[in-house]
């Protein structure tokens, strides 16, 4: 063989070497990939499961430090034995009460907070059997058309009436209202309830009222906080937000409000009898419905918020008291 024949065929045993080497150069580099992606994957998984277990953790130290914020709001107002419930009591002062409430804890501190459910307007009392209690719809009225709300009074009467035709027990449409027809021609249809109000949201599922309207904007406050679906339908002058105050009689003016607001506040006042009104500067003459009003409380709405780090968790629940043996009823509860 000569020797250019021989030197060929070396370079070609070396390119061949140098292919196989290459072949499997890139083979072990795809393994190592792959080991790399699955232990990444893995690590992932892992940090994943730990995280969640820490989260799972956090979340349900949260939902007892909010829950314990709802039972001490619970506490006060079964220890509170007043004839009437009024703002310049323990409960209402939760906020000062509570300040403290991380030395409780390892971690973290609650902020509960209390409502009068009996200081709002209850809307299922606008109805009597399938007629309006129009010293309620004459009361609604007066405050949906207050200018905080901004609405027309073409959309007040059609929302009132939209009530009143959702929670009477007739197929019978009430002056701008809707029944059966109107609902079911929407473009997610669902009949009329003709029955009263189960949650406060439902409103949301009533001709005119909208979500601005139900939560409010940042231009205009939202009825939601005015209106509820607890208590006997009076409503308590010692509680009630001075938006309500000022809605009482069509004779009160915002001044008269603002004046029974100052008053209600000073804890030298006495506030048992719902008449106390009456001692107001510029009320003397004033004559508020007394089947309207009362000063006493039976159902509250609890809030409490647990706090920890950047994480937060929020308790609602609604209950009934019974002043007479100091226990309550939970009448609903959430969790956020």
């Amino acid at each position: 063989m000569n020797s250019c024949g021989k030197q060929g065929k070396e370079v070609g045993i070396i390119r061949i070497l140098m292919n196989d080497r290459g072949v499997a150069l890139i083979i072990v580099l795809l393994m190592v990939s792959i080991i790399i992606a699955i232990t990444l994957q893995l690590n992932i998984a892992s940090r994943s499961e730990i995280y969640e277990a820490a989260n799972l953790k956090d979340g349900t130290k949260l939902l007892y430090i909010a829950k314990s914020g709802f039972y001490m709001g619970e506490a006060l107002l079964l220890e509170d034995d007043n004839d009437y419930d009024s703002l310049n009591e323990d409960w209402a002062k939760l906020a000062q009460i509570s300040a403290g409430s991380g030395v409780l804890f390892d971690e973290g501190y609650f902020k509960p907070n209390i409502e009068d459910e009996s200081g709002k307007i209850q809307i299922n009392s606008l109805v009597e059997g399938n007629n309006y209690n129009h010293n309620i719809e004459d009361l609604l009225i007066r405050f949906l058309n207050l200018s905080e709300f901004d609405l027309s009074e073409q959309e007040v009467n059609d929302i009132v009436d939209a009530i009143k035709d959702w929670i009477d027990g007739d197929d019978e449409v009430t002056g701008f209202g809707a029944e059966d027809a109107y609902y079911k021609g929407l473009e997610k249809p669902y009949p009329c309830k003709n029955g009263p109000l189960d949650s406060m949201e439902e409103l949301l599922m009533i001709k005119g009222i909208t979500r601005d309207i139900y939560y409010g904007t940042d231009e205009t406050p939202g009825i939601a906080k005015y209106i509820t679906i607890y208590g006997n339908g009076k409503i308590n002058i010692n509680t009630a937000p001075t938006l309500t105050l000022k809605v009482l009689d069509s004779e009160m003016t915002e001044e008269m409000a603002s004046n029974m607001d100052d008053f209600r506040r000073s804890e030298e006042n006495d506030l048992s009898n719902p008449s106390w009104y009456k001692n107001v500067t510029g009320m003397a003459g004033m004559s508020i419905d007394t089947g309207l009003i009362s000063t006493g409380s039976t159902v509250f709405k609890i809030i409490s918020g647990g706090y920890l780090d950047n994480m937060s968790k929020k308790v609602t629940g609604v209950i009934e008291r019974q002043t007479t043996n100091k226990t309550d009823t939970i009448l609903s509860w959430k969790v956020d």
